[in-house]
């Protein structure tokens, strides 16, 4: 298995497909980061020669912000909006959907598994 930025890519898989496993590159900049290295996107990942490696992981380093650096950024930005307290901030530090979409019905990803509240009978006995 080739390593590129500390991420251990797929051999068998074509290695515009491959790159995608670094976390912060997709489709689009593995088809730029292979057009500005004149490498083929059709060869295997363990078809392209040493070289051509180092050719990658030096454009990479140089053009592109991934894996650890990338998500302390992320991590960074959500804990600065958190401190300035605007509505981002509070929906991140509420564990709400941030980007507008509903909560009445939806959002189990961002809200977890549904917490039943029991109806207490004893109490509505009282009253």
């Amino acid at each position: 298995m080739p390593r590129v930025a500390g991420v251990d890519i797929p051999s068998d898989r074509r290695i515009v497909v491959a790159l995608t496993y670094i976390h912060g590159i997709g489709r689009r900049s593995a088809r730029k980061i292979l057009a500005a290295c004149q490498i083929d996107e059709n060869t295997r990942a363990k078809d392209v020669p040493d070289e051509a490696l180092a050719r990658i992981v030096s454009h990479i380093e140089k053009n592109y912000m991934v894996e650890g650096q990338l998500k302390r950024q992320v991590a960074l930005n959500i804990t600065r909006l958190k401190e300035i307290k605007c509505y981002r901030g509070l929906r991140h530090r509420a564990g709400l959907p941030c980007r507008g979409q509903r909560t009445r019905r939806n959002a189990r990803t961002r809200k977890g598994p549904r917490r039943t509240v029991a109806v207490r009978k004893a109490v509505k006995a009282r009253h």
